[in-house]
């Protein structure tokens, strides 16, 4: 009986380690030290793929305007969570319940996400991604939120952040992407393992060219005014 319990203190233990102290900790020291890879490398080189990737602190601004665009135009407005979105998600799905419900997720919760859990779909994985938003959020300044978003993220192929993705894709650094090359970047995020930057197909081509008008409009709105 004592050792069941001895046992079942051991695994409470473990549990609040790994979900208090260490993602603080982790997220203290990675505000100001570059992130050296996430469990979404891992399973990448697991699965054969590989791992590009090289941390930068200069990405071109027009890749900051134009990921802002695509994936979070309340960026710099919410705490982490945007209502807004996720409402308009649910009553789309109520309008179209046949259709795969469109995703409402924040820069902030795909960050948080791509620091700590493994790419699976569950509500177990929900529930830690939005507590990790909150630690996010509460611990990290909105422009390193979005360093780390830009340096972390899977751009396909094993390709993971914005400087592996414009050496790969446009034969440049990430500080020295164009308009079109960074709006490019940015329309194929909702699945890059599909859609392909460097010789777009005529939907990618439509939406980057969506998304440099709504960069513009980004910067005319100051929607980017918490990374300037």
């Amino acid at each position: 009986m004592w050792r069941k319990r001895g046992w079942l203190w051991r695994i409470l233990v473990a549990i609040f380690v790994l979900l208090v102290p260490a993602p603080v900790l982790l997220l203290l020291l990675f505000r100001f030290v570059p992130v050296p890879g996430t469990p979404e490398m891992l399973v990448s080189v697991i699965e054969g793929k590989g791992a590009r990737h090289q941390w930068v602190d200069d990405v071109s601004p027009r890749l900051e305007r134009a990921v802002i665009a695509a994936e979070d135009q309340n960026f710099c407005r919410h705490h982490g969570f945007d209502f807004e979105a996720i409402d308009k998600a649910l009553a789309e799905h109520r309008r179209h319940p046949k259709r795969p419900m469109r995703g409402a997720s924040t820069i902030s919760q795909q960050t948080a996400r791509t620091l700590f859990l493994v790419p699976m779909r569950s509500w177990v994985r929900k529930g830690l991604e939005a507590y990790l938003t909150v630690l996010v959020e509460f611990l990290w300044p909105k422009k390193r939120i979005l360093d780390a978003y830009l340096n972390l993220v899977d751009w396909g192929d094993g390709i993971f952040g914005a400087q592996a993705a414009a050496r790969a894709y446009f034969g440049t650094d990430a500080a020295d992407l164009t308009g079109a090359e960074a709006a490019r970047l940015a329309a194929i995020l909702p699945n890059p393992h599909k859609w392909r930057a460097a010789r777009p197909g005529r939907y990618v081509s439509r939406r980057a060219t969506t998304l440099e008008a709504r960069s513009a409009v980004v910067v005319r709105d100051g929607l980017n005014f918490c990374v300037r």
